[in-house]
């Protein structure tokens, strides 16, 4: 397996860890990896009557920061205009949007860590 597969492995593994996080905690799931020309949305929930953008970040280590420091101003701004589309597309009206993240932690030797922050943008 490259690295780039690599890469792409832990992505995917770290969207199914916040999936089931944010599940727990009783968001609903509405879409995953939601593409248009503008990019990506890797997942889109509900959490009661609030739409939720969510970003999930995954790296094996702290080694270059936190995953969460990875989402900057012009990530949160294209990850808003995202939802717009999406609700547009949806054929939604007046939905209350939040944008989210999700930090996940896989360390080779130690627990898990998981962190969301709400509203970001």
């Amino acid at each position: 397996m490259t690295t780039a597969q690599q890469k792409q492995a832990l992505g995917r593994w770290g969207e199914r860890v916040a999936e089931r996080y944010l599940t727990d905690r009783g968001f609903t799931v509405l879409a995953r990896n939601w593409r248009c020309g503008l990019g990506e949305i890797d997942l889109v929930l509900r959490d009661d009557d609030t739409l939720v953008v969510c970003e999930v970040k995954t790296r094996r280590s702290l080694e270059f920061g936190h995953p969460v420091a990875a989402v900057d101003e012009a990530k949160a701004e294209r990850l808003s205009a995202l939802a717009m589309l999406w609700v547009e597309e949806m054929g939604l009206a007046r939905v209350p949007v939040r944008v989210d993240v999700v930090g996940v932690v896989m360390p080779f030797v130690g627990p898990l860590e998981i962190e969301h922050v709400r509203g970001i943008h």
